[in-house]
């Protein structure tokens, strides 16, 4: 679905390159994670793949077809969630929805039943005015779904959301996999990024450092230990054990029929753990 290959992008006035050289692919149904810390290049490679910014270098093909060429029906396949949405606020939730579905040629979604989805239709006829933060960025994720698009563009999609939409926000956005629709998110939150990309790119300084399935990097750059905790009298205990072998460990097998055991983790690192690791910089 989107195929870039050496993109570099130089702002104006600026001698510095924000993007040197990306290279990296999306199939049709995946999940890509762009992590990385504010002024990493994130945001401009979405603005890029979505047609904001067009004199950079490179290919870019989107749906087989190369950015530079493309019309404006191609907004017809794309839906866009900014970090910082955009309404107007002196209309309602719905006014917005219908105004944005009244741009669209083809097919479009029922802005009530997207409202629905997101739990606002109680909010239905509420001026955008009146919205929190994370009320908007619902609502935000109902625009980007109006025209029923193939690709879904999604930044910062769980900010301002507390626990409980952030994980309906999640769950959201597997069911839009399911479905097959594409989506790049861009993020620097690494626990939603586990959760539900396929792969992801570390970039910093306009460069990607690594790409791969979070799974694979926590097993391949993890300690391979278990620590087990558990209780001696009064106390809190805790022995690590090395994976190899561990079914035939003698003290392992032991501490499980004699001890209290509380917990049992494997010692796999954390999504930010290996970017610190592979980019030597922080998500601050």
């Amino acid at each position: 679905m989107i195929e870039v290959e050496r993109l570099y992008y130089t702002y104006p006035g600026q001698t510095e390159p924000a993007l040197k050289g990306l290279d990296f692919s999306m199939g049709k149904g995946e999940i890509f994670g762009f992590l990385g810390p504010s002024g990493a290049g994130k945001s401009t490679t979405q603005k890029i793949l979505i047609g904001i910014l067009k004199r950079y270098e490179g290919q870019v093909r989107v749906m087989g077809r190369e950015l530079r060429e493309v019309t404006n029906d191609y907004y017809e396949n794309i839906g866009v969630a900014f970090e910082f949405p955009n309404f107007y606020n002196r209309f309602t939730a719905l006014e917005n929805l219908n105004l944005f579905r009244s741009l669209y040629k083809g097919e479009t979604e029922q802005p009530e039943r997207l409202l629905a989805m997101v739990d606002l239709e109680r909010f239905a006829k509420t001026k955008v005015s009146d919205f929190s933060k994370g009320m908007k960025m619902r609502l935000n994720f109902c625009r980007a779904l109006l025209n029923k698009p193939d690709i879904l563009f999604l930044d910062e999609p769980t900010s301002g959301l507390d626990p409980v939409n952030a994980r309906k926000m999640k769950d959201l956005i597997m069911a839009k996999k399911s479905e097959g629709k594409t989506i790049l998110i861009t993020t620097h939150n690494m626990s939603a990024a586990d959760e539900i990309c396929d792969r992801v790119a570390f970039i910093v300084d306009g460069g990607i450092s690594l790409i791969d399935s979070p799974r694979t990097l926590k097993v391949q750059r993890g300690s391979k230990r278990l620590r087990v905790e558990y209780r001696e009298g009064e106390g809190l205990r805790s022995a690590d054990f090395h994976l190899d072998g561990i079914g035939t460990d003698p003290h392992f097998l032991d501490m499980l029929r004699t001890k209290r055991v509380e917990t049992i983790h494997t010692q796999e690192a954390s999504l930010e753990d290996i970017f610190i690791q592979v980019t030597g910089r922080s998500l601050g």
